[in-house]
């Protein structure tokens, strides 16, 4: 079973499992904020409670985060919008183009490639836009920061209950709105 970890500000910010959580207590890192009720481990001389929830003692220091190259991202750097059209795409209709085409010397990064409607991209072909007489909306760039910021996963069925509070207030406080349209 896991131990869920907030920050110091008890944002969750990961999952680890049960006895990393008790190591990171015993070193003074984090303190815990909730026990299993009927979860116990024994050493020779010591009986502890499992802890559910645990967390940070002090501030950690942020890490930049390498941006992972896939379709995800992709699809986040181009807000979902296809890059000849500007028409904003569901995941499963969007499909990735080589903007210079690889039969012409395209190469597969953060440069060369786009979210692009089928209709777009077959139109476009194998050809560069300027040959095939479409622009693109923006130039495609390595994003310098990821499209997540923290952990985003919510109360689900089989999770321990002590997650239940934690869980369902952050996606209250940073869930997306909607707005009147």
């Amino acid at each position: 079973m896991d131990t869920l970890v907030l920050d110091v500000g008890y944002t969750p910010v990961a999952r680890v499992c049960w006895n990393r959580a008790i190591t990171l207590w015993w070193a003074g890192k984090v303190e815990v904020v909730e026990h299993y009720e009927d979860w116990t481990v024994r050493s020779v001389t010591v009986e502890l409670q499992v802890p559910a929830v645990v967390r940070f003692v002090r501030g950690m220091r942020p890490h930049k985060q390498r941006v992972r190259f896939s379709r995800e991202t992709v699809f986040a750097r181009d807000g979902g919008r296809c890059q000849y059209c500007n028409r904003q795409l569901a995941r499963p209709n969007a499909t990735y183009d080589h903007v210079t085409p690889r039969a012409l010397g395209g190469r597969t990064g953060w440069e060369n490639i786009v979210i692009a409607c089928v209709r777009c991209n077959q139109r476009k072909g194998g050809r560069t836009p300027a040959q095939a007489g479409m622009t693109l909306a923006k130039v495609p760039v390595r994003p310098n920061t990821p499209p997540h910021d923290g952990m985003r996963f919510t109360y689900q069925p089989g999770m321990p209950a002590q997650w239940r509070a934690w869980l369902r207030d952050y996606v209250y406080w940073n869930g997306e709105l909607e707005q009147d349209g």
